[in-house]
């Protein structure tokens, strides 16, 4: 059987963060990390880069922080499923999971998402922009896009996001009754969005917003393993390489591209 192949797709924009730039940087951190000698190209389950999973790498897209920006990812990702490939998308902010999530909807119809974070992202609009980085779940719910979102770590919920959140059915695992073996694994096609934000910072410092009282790598990998089915495609956001410490955030990006590798076999 021909090895499935994951599709790195860079998407270098911090245009819609509210708070702090620096995560148009991260692609190329996360690839540095990658490519290290201090580890191999395993997964847990034994799943090889290279050999059990081929990677193909096309770089960062031209991104030029004006609207086309939203149209070049999105047709990133439906090129990347034209080609028979499973899209791993490398942020950048947040808001570039609408428009890779646009794109696998419009090829698969509508997706279910298990998504990571501190945050819910599901403002109707923040601070006048309804693109912004803390949005884009609601773009998403709101046209249908995804059939099931299941929120998970997540420890910032403020009376609009409740409301939001009832509004659009989501399923949330606040941090505060974080139990691995409970939280809800979408049937798919199943898209994996993780914002490095919803770790701890002690395990995830280079974000531009630390949160504390966060998930761990362990618990984070615990459900990961729960998954069952191939996975559509994912994406990993909101790593700051300028607040990075020693590289421990693009590292930790750069074992979750090989366990979301391993995830992408049937």
């Amino acid at each position: 059987m021909r090895p499935t192949t994951l599709r790195l797709i860079g998407a270098p924009t911090d245009r819609h963060s509210s708070f702090l730039r620096g995560a148009a940087t991260a692609p190329g951190a996360i690839r540095a990390a990658l490519a290290s000698d201090h580890a191999n190209m395993a997964a847990e389950d034994g799943t090889e880069i290279g050999m059990d999973v081929l990677l193909d790498d096309v770089g960062d897209l031209p991104l030029r922080e004006d609207d086309g920006d939203h149209a070049m990812i999105r047709e990133a990702v439906a090129r990347a499923q034209r080609d028979g490939c499973v899209p791993l998308l490398l942020g950048g902010d947040h808001s570039v999971s609408f428009p890779a999530v646009e794109a696998m909807a419009a090829g698969l119809g509508p997706v279910d998402i298990l998504h990571f974070d501190a945050h819910p992202d599901l403002y109707d609009d923040f601070e006048g922009n309804p693109l912004s980085h803390a949005s884009p779940f609601a773009r998403i719910m709101e046209r249908g896009l995804a059939r099931r979102l299941v929120q998970v770590g997540i420890r910032t919920l403020n009376r609009h996001c409740r409301e939001q959140a009832q509004r659009f059915g989501v399923e949330i695992v606040e941090m505060r009754r974080f139990d691995a073996a409970r939280v809800p694994i979408p049937d798919g096609p199943l898209w994996v969005s993780i914002d490095l934000d919803g770790f701890d910072p002690a395990f995830a410092p280079g974000v531009s917003h630390h949160e504390p009282g966060g998930l761990s790598v362990r618990e984070v990998l615990n459900v990961l393993h729960r998954i069952a089915q191939p996975i559509a495609g994912a994406d990993i956001v909101e790593l700051n390489p300028a607040r990075d410490i020693n590289g421990i955030t693009a590292t930790l990006a750069a074992k979750l591209i090989k366990e979301l590798a391993a995830l992408a076999r049937p």
